[in-house]
């Protein structure tokens, strides 16, 4: 078996794999046998266009330069075919995948729970590690727990959260203003747009 048909051979398998693997980079793409239109519109591995040809003089010519025919646009009359190097355009793809996916920033949800008559030094504390979750780029879900007669007094859970807000305006803003659920009021502060994430 030429070495030429080996290499065919493999691309095939690759192709059936990032199907049948779950992987699917390529989008299902047809190569080399597996394209069935009998005219094509053929583009050099260059990028040139080398016009309309059977799919049979095609596949030669792929074969030819010991690169694979591939259909990059089924839906167009004729469907356009391109010179490649099918495994290493799969390989690439994956690799820009998998920066893509890296630089994708998850946002969490952070939640932090205070009384109403929180004393000063709790306050504080609670602040720093809201401001800490936000510069993580974390929101941060503040509730206020009322008890008993604390619900006749809501007016300082909503005084404390506008009053968190406004402590951390450098480095969060309110999504939406407090907002009484039950017995708990609550508020989501988001990260400031373009602040810096820290390890």
């Amino acid at each position: 078996m030429g070495s030429i048909t080996i290499r065919w051979l493999l691309a095939a398998c690759f192709f059936c794999l990032s199907i049948e693997g779950g992987i699917d980079i390529t989008g299902k793409l047809r190569i080399n046998e597996m394209i069935r239109s009998p005219q094509v519109r053929l583009i050099s591995s260059d990028g040139s266009q080398l016009g309309i040809k059977s799919i049979e003089e095609a596949q030669s010519i792929a074969l030819g330069q010991d690169l694979d025919l591939v259909e990059v646009a089924p839906q167009a009359s004729p469907p356009v075919c391109k010179i490649m190097d099918y495994g290493k355009y799969c390989y690439e793809l994956e690799q820009k995948l998998k920066a893509a996916r890296k630089k994708q920033s998850v946002i969490v949800v952070k939640e932090m729970k205070m009384r109403p008559k929180i004393d000063i030094h709790d306050y504080e504390t609670k602040k720093r590690h809201v401001k800490r979750f936000l510069e993580h780029g974390n929101k941060v879900k503040v509730t206020i727990m009322f008890r008993g007669r604390e619900m006749s007094h809501t007016d300082l859970g909503m005084n404390l959260l506008t009053r968190l807000a406004e402590d951390l305006e450098d480095v969060a803003v309110m999504e939406a203003k407090p907002k009484l659920d039950g017995r708990n009021m609550t508020i989501v502060l988001a990260p400031c747009v373009g602040e810096p994430s820290k390890e």
